[in-house]
């Protein structure tokens, strides 16, 4: 019987590669890379500890474990922070990137680059992957300029531009943002919401399954993981009320300009996923169908 494939998994305490880890299980030998301490066990799972994201460490877990695939989540995903903390969040999303792009280049590893909407600047969505990125934040930038690395590091590499990702972690503690909403609505509080600035929502579990088939499959180059509606804040809280039959939330609209160090945020950077619904057998969903499917996924997470 033939091994399985061997899958890095980076960030992996972080929301979307918790999913992508629970969903690799059992089809890949999964090897998952974290600065902090596992957060799960698994017999299929082996968990991979880096006191830094330097490239003696990464050098390091890389060479023990050569893999045939790496899914690099990680990231400083935190917009106003890195606008904050330019050195860390280059160092984190840029210089990680560096290190990993030329270790899967050297070693013929494929490498599965998870990048942002945020790389466009929000003034002529929808964007398809053909699309020249402008971004207006400095998250923006660092990821476009890891994505620019990637693509000159080696041919077989994806990069993967996930829209604004809603759902649970699949371990760990519950810091996603339709978490927190669902906390919030729950224990009514209010809650505040721009009406300017659009998004394509996608759920975590699509994410997920998406990667692993970008990731098992010859797939390369460019690719919008999108959900198939464009919503704003607003729209997106009203619709979660509403699916997951939770009081509808007090919500109170804001002119984002107005809030004190916030940092740039495009106004609609809604993606154009025609590209994956042809080539990939993961179906991209409307909002309120992602919403649905997560209450049957993670049923103790939205109950």
């Amino acid at each position: 019987m033939k091994a399985p494939k061997k899958l890095m998994v980076t960030g992996a305490r972080g929301f979307v590669a918790s999913n992508v880890i629970a969903r690799a299980l059992g089809d890949w030998e999964v090897h998952a890379l974290s600065r902090g301490e596992p957060l799960f066990e698994h017999s299929g799972l082996q968990w991979h500890v880096a006191a830094s994201t330097g490239e003696a460490d990464l050098a390091r877990v890389f060479q023990q474990v050569m893999p045939d695939v790496v899914i690099h989540t990680a990231a400083i995903a935190n917009i106003d922070f890195c606008e904050a903390n330019p050195a860390l969040a280059r160092k984190a999303n840029v210089e990680m990137t560096t290190v990993l792009a030329g270790l899967c280049a050297s070693s013929g590893s494929k490498l599965v680059f998870c990048s942002t909407d945020n790389v466009f600047d929000g003034e002529r969505a929808p964007y398809s992957e053909d699309d020249l990125p402008a971004p207006v934040n400095f998250y923006g930038q660092t990821k476009f300029e890891a994505e620019r690395i990637v693509a000159h590091a080696g041919k077989n590499a994806v990069i993967a531009r996930l829209a604004f990702v809603v759902g649970f972690p699949a371990f760990g503690p519950c810091h996603s943002f339709l978490g927190k909403v669902v906390e919030a609505i729950k224990s009514g509080q209010q809650l505040c919401a721009p009406q300017n600035e659009f998004r394509t929502p996608i759920d975590v579990v699509s994410a997920s399954r998406a990667l692993l088939e970008l990731a098992d499959g010859t797939h390369v180059g460019v690719f919008h993981l999108a959900g198939n509606d464009r919503l704003n804040r607003f729209e997106l809280l009203q619709e979660v009320s509403r699916v997951l039959g939770l009081p509808l939330a007090r919500i109170t609209t804001v002119d984002p300009s107005q809030v004190r160090s916030r940092a740039p945020r495009p106004r609609d950077v809604s993606l154009d996923n025609h590209k994956v619904r042809c080539f990939l057998k993961t179906p991209m969903l409307g909002f309120s169908e992602a919403l649905a499917m997560l209450t049957r996924e993670q049923p103790c997470q939205t109950g």
